[in-house]
């Protein structure tokens, strides 16, 4: 048996010890592979610890007949990279229409207008309160995520992880309502 066979078989087996052994093995590929799809090295940093969280997770399906190890963990990087940019793609689309939402109308306010806004304040309110101001700093002021990292110390990754939960809840939010603002044509429902 090779090194890698018998860190497969250790790691199929529920060894803590060879999961830190692989990602001392692999880690860098996986990072260098999810920094070169991205093109960011905190979220390539996220998706190496989700791609080796999702290895311990589903290590009865490593198969050393259909590949070596490092194979495996690279398409689970792949994945998650898929899962990260698809992630972007919606949050971007979230973000565009609460930025729609809450910025000043050049028109006259409609009571539909009013009523959206009171709903995005009041949804933003449920959030927790790290999400919340991640979010207000980020729409209100019109803030990067950097420099939200700066000015709350948190790190970078955690600023962006914040925003992101606080746009799915929002999103999910509004799923739920969807059905009350069905009717409406302008509603946050219909623009999500």
């Amino acid at each position: 048996m090779s090194s890698d066979d018998e860190l497969a078989e250790r790691l199929r087996s529920g060894d803590e010890k060879a999961l830190r052994t692989a990602y001392e093995r692999h880690g860098a590929a996986v990072l260098y592979l999810a920094q070169r799809l991205l093109g960011n090295r905190a979220d390539a940093e996220d998706v190496t610890q989700l791609t080796f969280v999702a290895a311990w997770t589903g290590r009865d399906g490593y198969d050393p007949q259909r590949g070596t190890i490092l194979s495996w963990l690279l398409g689970i990087a792949r994945r998650k990279v898929v899962d990260r940019l698809r992630s972007a793609a919606r949050d971007e689309r979230v973000t565009e229409t609460v930025r729609t939402q809450l910025s000043p109308a050049a028109a006259p306010e409609t009571p539909e207008r009013i009523v959206d806004r009171l709903i995005v304040a009041d949804e933003l309110g449920r959030l927790p309160d790290e999400q919340r101001r991640s979010l207000e700093l980020a729409f209100f002021d019109d803030l990067t995520h950097p420099q939200i990292a700066a000015m709350t110390g948190l790190p970078l990754g955690t600023v962006k992880s914040h925003i992101r939960r606080g746009m799915a809840s929002l999103r999910r939010r509004w799923e739920v309502d969807g059905a009350a603002f069905g009717s409406r044509s302008a509603g946050p429902s219909r623009a999500l």
